[in-house]
């Protein structure tokens, strides 16, 4: 349960002891029951809400996965062609405005060019929607016209969540390809007649796309579980800013049921990981 240390000599009140233990039971009881609604597949109930915890991370989770998945999309098909085009063309001038690109905008943070786009694209362009996942009346659209608001309100946030994130993977991929077309079984390849894009594409590239792979699990945790400060941005009701909301309201169950979300995503990104290093590295052979 828990001790209460005092100083040899020192006198306490016994209702400080008795009120000490109180929140020792509390704590325990609350562990207890979270612990034990865990393995019935419960997170327990909201204080603040009532709402079941499971039933709030439901309804969120879909938005967070969306963003989620869309955002690895683009991040790995711009990012790897990209990486390979600079490796390439290493120290032209395409690969040298690239560069500035993707350093301007890694410098840039998320919420900083997320308030931005909100400010000229949003209120003084109104090229797009100022907040919210869908319109209001989303439900009554045709599909069509679903998917388009879906994208329409997405190209904002999106652009905040990818903008960091292109500098590390598309210079990982330039710098591992790098490394491989300068390694002796390239060379030793083009030395034999191998055409160079052969070269590149069938032996480099794979090994090259290993260390790639092995961020898969990461940026899954990382992106399924959302920005809170975008999401607060563009009033975007996912997995993120249900964190925050949580920790501001001291809503424990809310907030033991987030981490206990968050360390099963990262377990699940891990294996992911994993998997995606057995399928893409050439000494891995399944049997």
């Amino acid at each position: 349960m828990g001790r209460i240390l005092v100083k040899e000599g020192e006198e306490v009140a016994e209702g400080k002891v008795v009120a000490e233990i109180d929140v020792l039971q509390e704590r325990a009881v609350l562990y207890r029951a979270q612990r034990d609604g865990l393995l019935q597949g419960s997170l327990g109930d909201s204080e603040r809400y009532g709402d079941p915890v499971i039933s709030m991370v439901r309804k969120r989770m879909p938005i967070s996965l969306f963003y989620g998945v869309i955002s690895m999309i683009l991040i790995y098909g711009i990012c790897i062609p990209l990486g390979i085009v600079k490796a390439i063309k290493h120290r032209t001038w395409l690969d040298n405005v690239s560069s500035i690109a993707v350093f301007s905008g890694y410098a840039i943070p998320g919420y900083v060019l997320g308030s931005f786009l909100l400010v000229f694209l949003g209120a003084r362009l109104d090229l797009f929607p100022l907040s919210g996942f869908v319109s209001e009346n989303f439900s009554e659209l045709p599909l069509g016209a679903k998917i388009f608001d879906l994208f329409h309100h997405a190209v904002m946030p999106l652009s905040c969540y990818l903008v960091g994130s292109f500098a590390f993977m598309t210079f990982m991929m330039k710098n591992n390809l790098m490394d491989n077309l300068a390694a002796d079984y390239v060379r030793t390849a083009t030395a034999k007649g191998v055409p160079y894009g052969s070269a590149v594409f069938r032996h480099a590239f794979r090994n090259s796309i290993i260390p790639i792979a092995t961020t898969v699990g990461q940026n899954i945790t990382l992106l399924v579980g959302g920005s809170f400060l975008i999401e607060k941005i563009f009033d975007i009701d996912g997995f993120g800013l249900l964190q925050f909301n949580a920790i501001l309201d001291k809503d424990e169950p809310v907030v033991l049921g987030v981490l206990t979300i968050s360390a099963t995503l990262m377990l699940l990104g891990n294996v992911i990981s994993d998997l995606c290093v057995a399928f893409v590295d050439p000494r891995i052979r399944f049997r």
